[in-house]
């Protein structure tokens, strides 16, 4: 069966934030939607969009998967649910929010799915992390590695690696 690898951020301010990571983290596998899991450290990042909120712990994931995309957004979207997430209005806080940042070299646009993520290059809270699993992986759009994204990323929030 042929794995693809799959790079995703994941976040959460609400709730025991940690734990809700830890928590998506250990279904992506016990599920089964991700193998060879490479884990970043944990972020602590400042709300983008809608400030007026608690701030965020963010991380990246990599890891590889047998499913399509489709499959895999559904799978996440279960995880996120089984966790507590609450629908929000856009940037609003999250117990735990996982997106799908690369697929592979999959570029995807339908209503419910964008890969690449189409702000990924725009935000440190994502860079940072990635960075550190995955610096050498490229946008299959921008034609950049993550590393270079996170060079030229004009982006100035605060994103700090908890100890």
């Amino acid at each position: 069966m042929k794995q693809t690898s799959i790079l995703l951020s994941l976040g959460s301010n609400v709730g025991d934030r940690i734990q809700n990571l830890h928590r998506a983290c250990n279904e992506l596998r016990d599920v089964m939607l991700l193998k060879n899991v490479v884990e970043s450290g944990l972020y602590e990042t400042e709300p983008v969009g809608y400030t007026t909120q608690p701030d965020f712990i963010n991380m990246c994931v990599l890891g590889t998967t047998s499913l399509t995309p489709i499959e895999f957004y559904t799978g996440i979207k279960l995880i996120e649910k089984k966790i507590g997430r609450v629908e929000r209005p856009q940037w609003h806080e999250r117990e735990i929010d996982i997106d799908i940042l690369l697929y592979g070299d999959e570029i995807i646009s339908t209503d419910s799915l964008t890969i690449p993520h189409p702000r990924m290059h725009e935000r440190k809270f994502v860079l940072v992390p990635a960075t550190e699993i995955a610096p050498d992986v490229v946008h299959p759009v921008l034609h950049k590695s993550i590393s270079v994204l996170l060079e030229d990323c004009t982006d100035t929030s605060t994103v700090t690696l908890l100890e």
